[in-house]
């Protein structure tokens, strides 16, 4: 069983801090800041072993050349990606085995196109979605399309709802005042603002999240229910007919919220 720690970085970054109970050694997630790191490794007496990278943008990757100048250890990302720091290139579908424990490969392209996620499928799951799915939101489409996006949606949907979702930024309550406004009714949605503003009064993070409760909130996993298909069509002042094209509407709306 390993435990996962938010490592704090810029304005609104976590980078993951993954560790085994009982083990100095520990694995991080997408460090963008290489001396939040190091601050973490000193302060607690640890050693890094592995980066895991989810996709290119340098709040992602631009600590991963300090970190590594004086250790030899293997970075993992996208086989695809323009990051150059990656040294074991990973496909969709592939597996590595760290810390005692299986990360599975999905290809998640859309907030970019070398975007993977990590998933661990111990009890209850964890999966690292870097900027893909959000609590309550998704990633910008800066590089992919919203169907690519939507697949992805897709493909977090079928976890389990008890899956923590640990992902890169602390959007919480942006994105949820975004899905009050797409679900007015919805009081989940509620539930969750009051959840997370209490957190964040006490400056804990928001993460991770579940599976099962963004199922309830986000609503760029409820394209196919009626009160967001609504809300869609009359941001694009047009009725919509397919998942995508109510993705793609509230992704816009998002853009301009």
């Amino acid at each position: 069983m390993f435990t996962v720690t938010p490592i704090p970085a810029f304005s609104d970054n976590y980078i993951w801090a993954i560790s085994m109970n009982g083990d100095d050694k520990i694995i991080v997630v997408d460090p963008g800041d290489a001396q939040a790191v190091e601050q973490y490794l000193t302060r607690n007496n640890l050693t890094l072993s592995a980066i895991l990278i989810t996709h290119h943008h340098n709040d992602h990757t631009g600590g991963v050349a300090e970190l590594t100048a004086h250790r030899d250890i293997s970075i993992y990302g996208p086989a695809n990606s323009p990051f150059k720091g990656i040294t074991t290139a990973l496909r969709n579908g592939d597996e590595i085995e760290l810390l005692g424990s299986t990360f599975k490969v999905r290809e998640i392209p859309g907030h970019t196109l070398d975007h993977i996620s990590y998933l661990v499928e111990s009890e209850p799951a964890q999966i690292f979605c870097g900027d893909t799915l959000f609590l309550a939101g998704c990633g910008r489409l800066f590089e992919g399309t919203a169907k690519q996006m939507l697949q992805a949606m897709h493909y977090f949907a079928q976890l389990a709802d008890d899956t923590e979702v640990y992902c890169t930024h602390e959007y919480s309550l942006a994105n949820l005042s975004f899905a009050a406004a797409v679900e007015p009714d919805n009081k989940e949605i509620q539930l969750a603002i009051k959840d997370c503003t209490l957190l964040r009064e006490q400056n804990k993070p928001t993460l991770p999240t579940s599976i099962g409760q963004e199922k309830k909130t986000n609503p760029f996993m409820r394209t196919d229910q009626d009160a967001v298909i609504n809300a869609a069509s009359a941001f694009g002042a047009k009725r919509l007919h397919s998942e995508v094209e109510v993705f793609a509407s509230i992704r816009e709306w998002k853009n301009q919220f």
